[in-house]
């Protein structure tokens, strides 16, 4: 169980960072398409003022995301053993695209606003498959 615990909680901290520079970006860079000046400090600024400001949020949401999703890829491993890598993964980011989906249909909003693209959805399932194979690599045992 300890081992588990310390694979999900980097996993989600990563997931959540990955999440949130990458959605920090994408509407920085379509603020620039739009013409503003975006500078090299604002962008770091943002990103800072982002990760410190969407934890009670986001964080807590991926949190979520992970709890569900976590145990199903453990689960599925045991029928699949060799495809533990791709479970995981996998797992990770149909999580965090799911968490959005699910957002917008009972919500009728996007949480976070790099999500109303296809490219920003995708993005951050993509943070999420990367906290997916962090915790395929935490969780492993000395002998897998």
């Amino acid at each position: 169980m300890l081992r588990v615990l310390k694979a999900f909680f980097p996993a989600v901290i990563l997931t959540y960072v990955l999440a949130s520079i990458l959605s920090t970006q994408i509407i920085l860079g379509n603020l620039q398409g739009m013409g503003v000046d975006v500078s090299g400090m604002v962008r770091l600024s943002t990103t800072f003022h982002d990760l410190l400001g969407l934890t009670s949020s986001y964080l807590v949401l991926i949190l979520v995301a992970f709890v569900l999703g976590m145990p199903v890829a453990a689960g599925l491993t045991k029928l699949m053993p060799s495809y533990r890598l791709t479970l995981f993964v996998l797992a990770g980011f149909v999580a965090i695209v799911a968490l959005h989906l699910i957002m917008k249909a009972v919500l009728g909003l996007s949480g976070i606003a790099a999500t109303r693209t296809m490219a920003g959805l995708l993005s951050q399932g993509l943070a999420g498959a990367a906290g997916g194979y962090l915790y395929y690599r935490l969780s492993r045992t000395q002998a897998g």
